[in-house]
């Protein structure tokens, strides 16, 4: 069984769940035969470090001691807004001697401090995209992406985002199976591919004030091959349709058409990543009715027909069309 080692560096103010996320799902991967890591933590000196909520955390040993890992990964967190010097020079030097190097979150500001981003297409927490642009020009910052994997580069974006890298390391190691596998054992609702928006059709919109609003919001969410006309959605609200439209947008900061399309289009991306369901079925049950009108829709967010998106991100298996 070839083991590879996985080096987590620690520093004061760094985001816990950046740290035992990714942690997590390298331990889960290693109950599999052959699939084992070695997890190790470092701090530059070997003393514990205080994560921004407060919890202490206690390295393995130093980072001068730490011998050159297969992947070297660096979580974000508020440590990361003025880093120490120390840190931020030994990553320069050590930075590219792993076979892959990752960052979670505002990780990505150490790396590209360090000089290691330069080049490179990445990504970051959405909160710091801009800033990442900013001061390091050399770097090409996409600031959608839930994850962006450049060569050796692997960067992620906030928190949880490390968990969907961290799977899609381990199916690269060890294959789809495993990290399905693990992604349930976390109880992660969806294996998320890369290419996924930091924000979902419910992230991206506010969740409205009144009682009405939300139950329509949930509703689209739950029923996306429904009628989701404005007409049948003001009905359940209990509005006039130009009342509905004018109230749902001044709530949630978008119109129910365009929050309507995207949770459909996300609902038929899980269909095609997950399931071996045939497109012209995934394109009822996600509201579309023609696999065309799907295909239009895919080709227009994504760039890709569907066939392509699921042949990019599926499972791999034999797809019904």
């Amino acid at each position: 069984m070839k083991q590879r080692t996985v080096l987590v560096v620690l520093f004061d103010g760094i985001q816990s769940l950046d740290v035992t996320g990714p942690m997590e799902v390298f331990a889960g991967a290693s109950r599999f035969p052959d699939a084992g890591y070695e997890l190790r933590t470092a701090s530059l000196d070997g003393a514990p470090v205080r994560s921004s909520c407060g919890l202490t955390l206690v390295p393995d040993g130093s980072l001068a001691d730490a011998p050159v890992p297969h992947t070297l990964l660096v979580p974000g967190g508020a440590g990361t807004r003025a880093p120490d010097p120390a840190l931020v020079g030994w990553l320069r030097g050590h930075g590219p001697l792993p076979e892959r190097l990752v960052s979670v979150c505002s990780g990505a500001l150490l790396l590209a401090a360090a000089g290691q981003l330069d080049g490179h297409r990445v990504t970051t927490h959405w909160n710091v995209c801009d800033r990442l642009a900013r001061d390091h020009p050399a770097v090409d910052v996409d600031p959608e992406p839930i994850f962006v994997r450049d060569g050796r580069i692997a960067t992620s974006a906030g928190v949880t985002a490390g968990i969907d890298l961290a799977l899609a390391l381990v199916e690269e190691d060890h294959g789809r199976d495993v990290a399905l596998t693990v992604a349930r054992h976390l109880v992660v609702f969806l294996r998320r591919p890369g290419s996924q928006s930091q924000f979902s059709a419910q992230l991206s919109a506010q969740t409205a004030r009144r009682e009405p609003l939300r139950e329509v919001q949930h509703w689209i969410t739950e029923h996306p091959g429904a009628d989701l006309s404005v007409e049948a959605l003001a009905a359940r609200a209990r509005l006039s349709p130009r009342h509905f439209a004018r109230a749902f947008q001044a709530e949630t900061g978008t119109t129910p058409g365009r929050y309507v399309d995207r949770v459909r289009l996300e609902h038929a991306r899980r269909l095609l990543e997950d399931t071996t369901d045939g497109v012209a079925g995934i394109a009822r049950s996600s509201g579309y009715g023609t696999s065309e009108a799907m295909r239009r829709a895919f080709v227009k967010a994504l760039g890709a027909a569907p066939a392509e998106y699921r042949r990019r991100f599926g499972s791999g298996s034999a797809h019904h069309v």
